[in-house]
């Protein structure tokens, strides 16, 4: 078996040559854009926390999940489509069909969602009121826009630009204190105001850079159609159950420990940064026919050499961090914890999806992201109502231990520990 070493660079010298790298230089962009928006979110919820009532908090967390489902559910695997497609087609016409398609695929989630909205989540209700309604549906295209421009930033190796339009995202941050006359979706309006900045930035730049013409090209769709509807099942596994939870803890618990998980695991998914960073990277580089077997060590090594320090740093500091939203929210310091020591799992997980996109097996996504959904959702429901808020520490920790036992039989089967047997 070949290795690979994760040298530290010792120099400015040394640090340029990493950056280089496409997969070091895309996923340094990547990590610094999701750096920005967390550290942007800390501030962002903490000052939230001392402006707004925790019930708000709670129920804000609430709807901000109901756009991310919106949003999931609209994106219909292009999204992924995009980066595997974009190196290899026109990319005006990806970029566009991608486009066109999701915004419009958004509008008609969003209004489909509110028409339901007493059965998902009746504590939501608010939002079949006219004006609530409007805004809503509005914020989930715009942020539709923001996440497949986004998407084709990383695609065309300019993460540096995705950087960009994260940091425009802090500007939310100022938006709560005007708008805490609207209570819980002041919280929600300032987000979506950050989201208009930021993706008529993105519009912009990319229509100079890539082209748009706002047209739906016919044969990408039908080749890529398996592709995206393989991944779009797959991300909606993987991606609902962390948005349904916040909705499930309002109606099981109320607004007040919702916003105590809410927050507890913002913060325990800080250690994630890294790894979701470099496994998004290993997609696009295995998507632009770079070496699978060289890029996952290189992966592998840089996600443990992150993730050891900072798990050891949020297990430790976690009480310090909580108490800056308010003493309330310390309560919620033991999921907190376990929660940043199941991304030991999470990390082995998060490389699977990668591999086995490039390698354009989207079957094996599927039945374990699959897996995850179920094992996950009905282990917090259950654990939830038994413990509290803490049961979905519980429920995280087992789902991934289980995971990680299939991934490992996966990799045994299909070879992978032979690494000349991982191919394209």
């Amino acid at each position: 078996m070949s290795t690979a070493k994760l040298a530290i660079p010792k120099s400015l010298g040394e640090l340029k040559q990493y950056l280089g790298d496409p997969l070091y230089k895309n996923s340094f962009f990547i990590v610094l854009s999701r750096v920005s928006n967390v550290a942007c979110g800390f501030f962002f919820w903490m000052l939230a926390a001392r402006l707004y009532s925790t019930e708000d908090v709670g129920v804000a967390t609430a709807l901000i999940s109901s756009l991310g489902l919106v949003i999931q559910f609209s994106r219909l695997g292009f999204d992924f489509s995009l980066i595997r497609f974009f190196p290899l087609n026109d990319r005006k016409k990806v970029f566009s069909t991608c486009l066109v398609i999701t915004t419009i695929s958004s509008f008609g989630v969003g209004i489909i969602y509110i028409l339901g909205i007493s059965l998902f989540s009746p504590e939501l209700s608010f939002l079949k009121e006219g004006k609530y309604a409007l805004i809503f549906i509005l914020i989930a295209v715009i942020n539709s826009i923001a996440a497949i421009t986004g998407s084709t930033f990383v695609a065309k190796r300019d993460a540096n630009y995705y950087f960009i339009q994260n940091l425009f995202m802090a500007l939310r941050v100022p938006f709560l204190i005007p708008l805490t006359f609207l209570g819980c979706f002041g919280i929600f309006g300032a987000n979506g105001l950050a989201f208009l900045l930021a993706s008529l930035f993105d519009l912009l730049l990319l229509y100079k850079s890539t082209g748009l013409d706002l047209k739906v090209d016919k044969k990408f769709v039908r080749e890529s159609f398996k592709f995206s509807s393989g991944n779009y099942i797959s991300s909606m596994f993987l991606s609902v159950p962390t948005l349904v939870l916040p909705i499930m803890i309002v109606n099981l618990l109320g607004g007040s420990e919702a916003a105590k998980y809410y927050i507890a695991f913002s913060i325990g998914n800080l250690v994630l940064i890294v790894p979701d960073a470099l496994s998004t990277s290993l997609f696009v580089e295995g998507s632009h026919g770079e070496g699978l077997k060289k890029n996952v060590i290189k992966a592998g090594l840089a996600i443990y050499a992150f993730l050891i320090p900072a798990v050891l740093f949020l297990y430790f500091s976690g009480g310090f961090l909580l108490k800056l939203f308010g003493k309330d929210y310390v309560d919620a310091l033991e999921l907190l914890r376990i929660l940043s020591l199941s991304s030991f799992l999470a990390a082995v997980y998060s490389l699977f999806a990668p591999i086995q996109n490039v390698r354009m097996k989207v079957e094996s996504i599927i039945k374990i992201n699959l897996a995850r959904f179920l094992l996950l959702l009905g282990l917090c429901y259950l654990f939830i109502l038994k413990f509290g808020i803490v049961g979905v520490g519980y429920a995280w920790m087992i789902t991934y231990m289980l995971l990680v036992i299939v991934i490992v039989y996966v990799a045994k089967k299909e070879n992978w520990f032979k690494f000349g047997q991982m191919k394209m």
